[in-house]
């Protein structure tokens, strides 16, 4: 175990770069490795998930590899091309690779098996399973649906128009990334709009992608099958999940002044932006611009009050992974914040409602907990702090709360920071030369 403790910042202030987008990062390997010919790479997050993904596509015949200065590449294989693994894959904590990897399994003829960490192996695996068995793959898995599982490809993979039960980006990029290597065309149809990244990217590789409303207001998304991937350069924007915790910090350590640079502010993972702007908060957007198909553009984020709001349930799927964090905020802001449609915290790397409504309660912050709501009573700025937050390994809870630590009345420790290399290397480095003091060990 790693406790730290975060104790009040000083204002925070500095310009910088947090590590690359995830999301981003697993696909442009993924993809990547489906192409012919080279894929460059900059800017990929070199965290333990997505280098999960590295070592998985390197056991399935991809050249995965790493220049001295920080440029990654992957010499693809060719829809079709993958080999057989010969050990057991190994996802780790990552839920994004296991799921988009089971996608682009299903529709090759080969046995793969899967497995990760404690946590990963705890998360539902079932709502992939289900469309990818449609589409003629097999798949054996523990009880619910859990890791570790086997998964047999379709040796003939049939199309499927799929309507998605529950707003994914994972589920439809799994059935997407599966209609890669099946002919005709496949179809994820989603009521709620979800984060487009794998739609983005299949285009800028060279595939067809089309989007068409439909009468009742879903989205149809359709890929057509078999196309000729070729290798690109791929620009990999900051990650605004990661960026998520030194805005919020700023925000609430007075004094403060921020500028986060190369931001990918795709408008489908917006919605932590949005949430903040209506409670007040100053963030501005300069230099917008596109990079490989994506938005991104700098953010200068300055302190100040923050009051509460309702957030619709409809914004959840573009901002899913914010939500601890903005309960942070709201825990400072004055008046009530109401969070609903959050049902998809519950299938996290923990139970993240579960976790964020304990951690608040131990900081001396009053929250009603529902079955996918959460209610943040604001303080007004005074948070007590003091607690002793229980992570269950997941490193957005620990982030979380050593941002509320930074600008709480008492110190705040969390039990496990070794997560936190998940998704953001370097994250404490970065908060204290922002101006944070987040110390090893737990709060005397």
């Amino acid at each position: 175990m790693q406790p730290l403790t975060a104790y009040r910042a000083r204002p925070l202030a500095g310009n910088i770069r947090v590590p690359g987008d995830k999301s981003i990062s697993h696909r442009s390997l993924l993809i990547g490795a489906l192409a012919i010919g080279e894929t460059t790479v900059e800017g990929l997050l070199e965290g333990e998930d997505v280098l999960r993904t590295a070592e998985a596509m390197r056991a399935l015949g991809a050249t995965v590899t790493r220049d001295g200065d920080g440029t990654w590449r992957v010499q693809g294989v060719g829809l079709g091309g993958l080999r057989e693994p010969s050990a057991v894959l190994d996802m780790g904590n990552s839920g994004t690779a296991a799921r988009l990897l089971l996608g682009v399994l299903a529709s090759h003829p080969m046995t793969a098996f899967m497995t990760g960490d404690a946590s990963l192996c705890r998360r539902p695996m079932a709502r992939v399973q289900g469309p990818l068995e449609q589409m003629g793959a097999r798949m054996v898995t523990r009880a619910g649906g859990r890791m570790p599982l086997a998964i047999v490809g379709a040796s003939e993979p049939m199309p499927i128009a799929y309507r998605l039960p529950v707003a994914s980006a994972q589920v439809k990029s799994a059935v997407l990334l599966a209609g890669l290597n099946t002919p005709g065309r496949t179809t994820a149809i989603e009521t709620e709009p979800t984060r487009d990244h794998t739609e983005r990217m299949l285009r800028h590789f060279g595939a067809t992608v089309d989007v068409v409303e439909q009468p009742d207001g879903a989205l149809a998304v359709t890929v057509t099958g078999q196309p000729e991937l070729i290798g690109r350069a791929v620009s990999v924007p900051a990650d605004i999940s990661s960026a998520a915790f030194p805005i919020v910090a700023a925000l609430l350590a007075p004094g403060s002044a921020i500028l986060l640079r190369d931001v990918g502010v795709n408008p489908r993972r917006t919605g932590l932006l949005d949430s903040l702007r209506e409670m007040g908060a100053a963030i501005e957007l300069r230099n917008p611009r596109e990079v490989a198909g994506e938005p991104v553009a700098d953010l200068h984020v300055e302190a100040g009050s923050l009051r509460g709001i309702e957030v619709p349930a409809s914004r959840a799927p573009s901002m899913i992974d914010e939500y601890p964090v903005l309960a942070v905020a709201a825990a400072f802001a004055s008046g009530k914040t109401v969070m609903r449609g959050l049902g998809e915290l519950r299938v996290k790397e923990s139970d993240r409602l579960a976790a964020m409504a304990r951690g608040l309660a131990a900081c001396g912050v009053s929250v009603e907990e529902g079955q996918d709501s959460l209610v943040v009573h604001g303080t007004g700025g005074a948070v007590p702090g003091g607690g002793r937050i229980v992570t269950d390994l997941d490193h957005r809870i620990a982030m979380s709360f050593l941002v509320l630590g930074c600008a709480s009345a008492k110190p705040v420790s969390v039990d496990d920071a070794s997560p936190i290399d998940t998704s953001f290397p370097g994250f404490t480095a970065l908060m204290n030369g922002l101006g944070a003091d987040i110390r090893a060990g737990f709060a005397a």
